[in-house]
């Protein structure tokens, strides 16, 4: 959200500083084996992990009604997911009796295995953007750029021992890294433009880590993406306030080979974190809120609260607010999806896309689920990128502490 605004106040968007985009730098992260090299990564609040071990099972997403849908190769399994979900259903305010069941063509381990094998040869080829198990399709699929042979990609896994038909190809827009413009606030909170030299971006979250008061953005909104260089940040830029608020003081270098595509770097999240100076005030859990959604306000009216970190299932709504195109809403079309970074040879493994707007400027945006209709909000994950204008690309909260470490975000 061109954020320029005063904590609590709301205030219109100032002018715009710079043209450019976000960087793309990098280097490289691991993998290994048929999984290429990972092995999704889920918290205690994601439903796939609480009934991958029921027999049959083949996915878990929310259909266009909003019900709760799982996938199973016997339907009398209802009664296990229904014991395993039960509580987490609850804790979403849903009752067991609104799940639905669809029959299963394959399970969930045999798709995430069909994933790994994918994700190693057709992001090493050209034209690939991403691989996915699909959970509401009940398939792995491939997306491609415009003119890219899908026959080629389907006779690439086909050799991989991968059943034609549980492979979907499509042509979708390649994924970008999105980021540009916006106005001074301080304390600082989540959601805010920040400048490193010649590039905007938007600020994710303010979080703590070993007592050291922190935020955390992209990982390609430093001065070189993967590997710490001490990047200087500023809010909203040098020329506006020319004190330097923050030095980038964690970034792990992305990795090659093991899992990782071939000709391609990887890693499981685009996220960095910067130290805070210590006379730049902050506000550990906060992040700006604007006037409404999908309406392209910047002007600040409030903060959203993060009372908690979690994950986000497929056809659950989730919220970005970033510094271009404000606060946008939408639905989580896939989890765990395996994302080549167009013009770069940059692979991300593991990530949420989200069917919503984004614009230049917006990487680094606190992805995050609305607890009810007031300020608290469940933090899932930032915004590094997008395809078009309609899909962005978010990397989960899960995967930022892995890398990152533990981080105290409320």
């Amino acid at each position: 959200m061109r954020q320029h605004t005063m904590l609590f106040v709301s205030l219109v968007a100032g002018t715009v500083l710079f043209a450019s985009a976000c960087s793309d730098t990098t280097q490289p992260m691991p993998s290994s084996d048929d999984k290429v090299g990972f092995d999704p990564i889920q918290q205690p609040d994601d439903p796939v992990a609480l009934v991958r071990d029921v027999h049959g099972f083949g996915g878990f997403f929310f259909d266009r009604d909003g019900a709760p849908t799982v996938y199973l190769r016997d339907v009398s399994a209802r009664a296990q997911v229904e014991r395993a979900l039960g509580p987490w259903l609850a804790s979403q305010e849903i009752g067991v009796a609104a799940l639905r069941v669809r029959g299963a063509d394959y399970d969930w381990v045999s798709l995430e295995r069909w994933q790994g094998r994918a994700t190693g040869e057709a992001l090493a080829m050209r034209g690939a953007v991403w691989v996915d198990a699909d959970e509401a399709r009940n398939r792995v699929t491939i997306g491609v750029e415009r003119g890219t042979s899908m026959a080629q990609v389907r006779s690439a896994v086909a050799r991989l021992g991968v059943p034609s038909g549980a492979v979907v190809v499509e042509e979708v827009e390649p994924v970008r890294f999105a980021a540009t413009l916006q106005s001074r606030v301080r304390p600082v909170v989540g959601s805010l433009q920040i400048n490193f030299p010649g590039f905007l971006c938007t600020l994710g979250f303010n979080a703590t880590r070993s007592g050291q008061r922190s935020f955390i953005t992209n990982s390609h909104c430093t001065n070189v993406q993967g590997g710490v260089e001490s990047t200087p940040y500023w809010q909203p830029s040098q020329g506006v306030a020319p004190t330097q608020i923050a030095t980038e003081v964690a970034d792990p270098a992305y990795t090659t080979g093991g899992g990782c595509p071939a000709g391609r770097r990887c890693r499981r999240s685009d996220a960095s974190r910067a130290s805070y100076a210590s006379g730049t005030t902050s506000t550990l859990g906060r992040i700006a809120r604007t006037s409404g959604a999908n309406n392209g306000s910047l002007t600040i009216t409030g903060n959203f609260s993060i009372t908690g970190e979690g994950s986000a299932s497929a056809g659950q709504t989730v919220h970005k607010i970033g510094r271009t195109t404000g606060w946008t809403r939408g639905s989580v079309s896939n989890t765990c999806v395996n994302v080549n970074v167009s013009g770069s040879n940059i692979s991300q493994l593991c990530q949420t896309l989200v069917s919503a707007g984004v614009g230049a400027g917006d990487s680094g945006s606190p992805v995050f689920r609305r607890v009810g209709t007031g300020s608290n909000v469940t933090l899932v994950g930032i915004l590094w990128g997008g395809s078009g204008s309609s899909l962005y690309v978010f990397s989960p909260i899960s995967n930022i502490e892995t890398e990152l470490g533990a981080l105290t975000t409320f």
